[in-house]
């Protein structure tokens, strides 16, 4: 086995936020040097990794010359420019998530006709290069509202997904490429994480219930384990472990679900990363999804991935009325509740809605981390000054 820990090996990886900065956190812990590209020279990771690079992650020339530098290549963010990973691992690098995976990920579009390919339960979609094309199927009868409208490229944490009720919402929708789902009445909103490395040695986390911010789109909480049947669960981990072996991928894969009222599960979408569904493995499990996503990326064994009690993610974001230099209002006061810990992720000024950090609830008694969670909620105020 190749030596990482305490030697010359170079981890890079392409992205500097919040989720490569608790990445940072686990390299760290086995002393692997880390050499990191974003565009943001204050990106949440600069400060605290081996070696930071500044460069676009979507620019060929950036993203190629800084994986000449390392030995594995990773991401922290899908949105970057796979011609040069490509390139990179015809040159032989070793890339994980493999780029082949990446092409399919990073549109909505392939993803979902993959999901059809591969006969996983989906909500039925229509693919639209244009907006004016999508218009112009609205006014036929072609589409029905309401629909959920998503952008096939760079859209996250409910950004470039919007539910159009009627012609006024299509009219603020932007003009790029998309794609349009049947709106799914569903109970439940679910995600499972699958790790899997390449000697092909798999694990899944617990099945999450997520619950969202109705306007931003946003997660709220993050429930873990879901407070489903367990025949439901059971369902949902498999149908998960189907997208991980049918895309043969490797690495960490969050797989998000409905749980429709019928009981049945359908795939919504997945990141091939750590992701907001995991956050709260940190405190919760026995490996949090972090150190989970190095062991599958380098080959290492996987760790166990059962939690150690009931855990809650609370997000953490700027409310509405307050741009600026960020100030955390009643930390303190959720300091003082037992089994809470905040994670700030590095960010200075806040602005509506931006995600600046998460805090963990831990309990042996989920319904008691529930209540906690509320209150952490209406608690800790992020406003400015």
């Amino acid at each position: 086995m190749k030596n990482y820990f305490s030697s010359d090996f170079k981890l890079g990886i392409l992205g500097g936020g919040q989720l490569g900065r608790m990445l940072l956190t686990e390299t760290q812990k086995l002393d692997i040097y880390t050499s990191i590209l974003d565009s943001n020279k204050n990106a949440p990771c600069a400060q605290i990794c081996n070696e930071f690079h500044l460069g676009d992650l979507l620019d060929f020339d950036a993203v190629y010359n800084f994986g000449k530098t390392v030995d594995v290549l990773t991401i922290e963010i899908e949105n970057v420019n796979l011609d040069a990973l490509d390139k990179l691992e015809d040159e032989g690098l070793t890339i994980f998530p493999k780029p082949k995976d990446l092409r399919i990920i990073q549109s909505k579009a392939r993803q979902k006709n993959f999901y059809v390919d591969h006969q996983i339960p989906t909500a039925a979609f229509s693919h639209y290069a244009y907006l004016e094309e999508l218009k112009h199927a609205v006014e036929n009868d072609i589409v029905e509202f309401p629909f959920v409208w998503k952008a096939a490229r760079f859209g996250y944490d409910g950004n470039g997904v919007k539910i159009v009720r009627n012609i006024a919402d299509l009219e603020s929708l932007p003009l790029v490429e998309c794609i349009t789902e049947k709106l799914i009445p569903f109970k439940n909103e679910l995600a499972v994480i699958v790790a899997r490395n390449a000697s092909g040695e798999v694990k899944t986390y617990p099945v999450v219930e997520m619950e969202f911010h109705p306007e931003a789109n946003q997660v709220e909480y993050v429930i873990c384990p879901a407070r489903i049947d367990s025949q439901v669960a059971e369902n949902a981990r498999e149908l998960a472990l189907k997208v991980v072996s049918d895309l043969d991928f490797v690495g960490l894969l969050a797989v998000e679900m409905f749980q429709t009222k019928n009981d049945e599960i359908l795939v919504n979408e997945v990141a091939p990363r750590p992701h907001n569904s995991g956050h709260y493995s940190i405190e919760a499990s026995y490996t949090n999804q972090f150190e989970q996503h190095l062991r599958s990326i380098l080959n290492l064994p996987l760790g166990n991935t059962d939690s150690k009690v009931a855990g809650i993610m609370v997000n953490l974001v700027g409310e509405e009325g307050f741009s600026g230099e960020v100030i955390y209002e009643n930390i303190e006061e959720i300091l003082k509740i037992e089994g809470v810990t905040p994670h700030i992720y590095g960010k200075k000024e806040t602005r509506p809605f931006r995600k600046m950090g998460h805090v963990t609830i831990v309990n042996e008694d989920i319904d008691e981390a529930r209540k906690i969670a509320q209150q952490v909620k209406e608690t800790i105020r992020l406003i400015s000054k």
